[in-house]
């Protein structure tokens, strides 16, 4: 076919594409969607931060954000604390180093990841991560989609000092996610 041709034949079809839409008062690039969320900048000192049982996490991005798209916040955590082998049933998450170091188990494998390093944890296999080292480390993890934050702020509402394992079993639970 020559280039006259089709410029033709492709400005026909694409002609025939567009006017119902113009005839109903439609523009081109017209979203549909209606389900838009705001654009949003969060500085480094910004967010709401959490103790949960150890685990300080600033929460930078959260599902009414996102059109829970995504859920982001960042582990500002000491030597030692980590959060035992666990699987989630909803949502896959990232973890990014940013300073310090984190043992990290993804089924079955561990390994040390130092700054600049990235994992992947899909939802439905076990996971495990621990700082470890001498300094406290600071990650930012990413769950998708979101949600997770709510069983978080239920978390940080229980009392100081050692957790109850049954009830943060009975609320991780609730939420999806169990203890192996």
């Amino acid at each position: 076919m020559d280039r006259n041709r089709f410029i033709k034949t492709s400005s026909l079809g694409l002609g025939l594409t567009l006017i119902p839409g113009i005839i109903q008062g439609e523009t081109l690039f017209e979203n549909k969607n209606t389900n838009f969320t705001d654009p949003k900048i969060i500085k480094d000192s910004e967010g709401d931060i959490l103790n949960v049982i150890g685990d300080i996490q600033t929460h930078k991005l959260v599902g009414s954000d996102t059109n829970n798209q995504i859920v982001e916040w960042v582990d500002n955590v000491e030597p030692g604390v980590g959060i035992p082998p666990h699987i989630h049933t909803k949502e896959d998450e990232i973890f990014r180093v940013i300073k310090g170091q984190v043992e990290l188990m993804v089924g079955g494998k561990t390994t040390i990841l130092k700054e600049g390093d990235v994992a992947f944890a899909p939802k439905n296999i076990p996971h495990a991560w621990k700082i470890v080292g001498t300094e406290k480390a600071k990650m930012i993890t990413s769950a998708f989609p979101a949600g997770i934050e709510n069983m978080f702020q239920e978390l940080a509402k229980l009392p100081d000092g050692p957790p109850d394992f049954e009830k943060v079993t009975k609320i991780c639970l609730k939420h999806g996610i169990t203890f192996v």
